[in-house]
């Protein structure tokens, strides 16, 4: 109680404008009185102010939000809340915020105060850095360019990087030189108040690092993959062929064995990532002949760049690939693929669910 002991001798009348009682002078019934008065003071201010840190405040079923600034003081928050209606005695707020120990701990901030809250309750809460935490998504198979649209659009995060390039951006990262392409962990990030656009990029940033780092130091043996980079990129296109949870191993496994043949990936989405803003929305045969870096159908191996964000399941399926033997896939219609051993099988497979031909198709292989 020594928060409250010391708040109550705000009552006492300041020294120079007392006059010298002397005690021994005043009559017993006197004394009595005056002590009676005094003790019937305190205990109403005590039965007051425990009413008080027990009541709940006077918040709406909705709730509210409520800002603290840096700098702060608590009595400037009771003062505050009281003109808010929130609370009526702002010096028993006070009072209270002494006694836990809590004056000085209070934390800038956004917060929600809800309905039973009690001041009690609340203090904790601004004393704990309990701050309303705000939300952006990042999507697996958006590309970076996606990405920086869904930033861009949000209005919790402070933007700091309008009209700034690409390798500008990363250059503020820290990692000047580097593509962008695929290197943010897609999530749910969330995050207080006031957060920047650079700071949350940030996090992204090394959150795929942490992911790809501790996902290689575990990877199988024997994978032609010479770095987490590569491993990077292969699960990227692993993440744009399918949406399907339990095919990403199988399309991993196909392209390890291609890789280790030394066959050519022949993959759709490097071909699109690599035509840009010239696709249309239609991959037409003399696309699959127009070479780019990104072209797997004419150059050999991986592309020099992932070409979308790879979430946590396709990484880790191009590390533990299926140890099947399909060397051939393709869209079978209903959201998956047809797996295939050899190249005639793929062709009858194409027949069936590309040209629409009755044709008799081989078991699937055992993946």
């Amino acid at each position: 109680m020594r928060g409250l002991t010391e708040s109550l001798a705000l009552f006492s009348v300041p020294m120079k404008n007392r006059q010298t009682i002397n005690w021994k002078r005043l009559p017993g019934y006197a004394l009595a009185s005056v002590v009676i008065g005094v003790l019937v003071t305190v205990a109403v201010l005590l039965g007051q102010y425990q009413d008080f840190r027990k009541s709940p405040l006077n918040i709406p079923e909705s709730g509210v939000v409520y800002e603290i600034a840096a700098g702060t003081s608590l009595k400037q928050l009771a003062y505050d809340l009281q003109r808010r209606g929130i609370t009526g005695h702002p010096h028993y707020l006070v009072w209270l915020g002494r006694e836990l120990d809590l004056a000085h701990r209070l934390q800038a901030g956004e917060y929600e105060i809800s309905p039973g809250m009690t001041p009690e309750s609340l203090l904790r809460k601004l004393a704990g850095g309990e701050v309303i935490q705000h939300a952006v998504t990042l999507i697996e198979g958006q590309t970076f360019r996606e990405m920086l649209a869904v930033i861009t659009a949000s209005g919790d995060l402070v933007h700091t990087l309008d009209g700034v390039g690409t390798e500008e951006l990363m250059a503020r990262l820290g990692h000047e030189g580097e593509n962008p392409e695929g290197r943010f962990l897609p999530d749910t990030y969330h995050f207080p108040q006031g957060t920047t656009d650079l700071a949350f990029l940030t996090r992204a940033y090394n959150a795929m690092e942490r992911r790809l780092a501790e996902d290689w130091a575990a990877r199988e043996e024997g994978l032609p993959l010479n770095s987490p980079y590569e491993a990077l990129i292969l699960a990227s296109i692993v993440e744009k062929e399918t949406g399907v949870a339990g095919e990403r191993p199988v399309i991993a496994g196909v392209f390890i064995r291609r890789l280790r043949k030394g066959m050519r990936l022949q993959t759709d989405p490097t071909v699109i990532y690599g035509l840009g803003e010239r696709f249309d929305g239609n991959l037409r045969a003399s696309d699959l002949r127009r070479d780019t870096p990104y072209n797997t159908y004419t150059r050999d191996g991986l592309p020099p760049t992932p070409i979308a964000m790879p979430g946590v399941a396709s990484i880790h399926a191009v590390l533990h690939p299926d140890k099947g033997d399909a060397l051939f896939f393709v869209a079978n219609g209903s959201g998956g693929h047809y797996f295939s051993r050899t190249l005639k099988e793929h062709e009858l497979a194409v027949k069936k669910f590309q040209l629409g031909k009755s044709v008799s198709l081989p078991p699937q292989p055992d993946q």
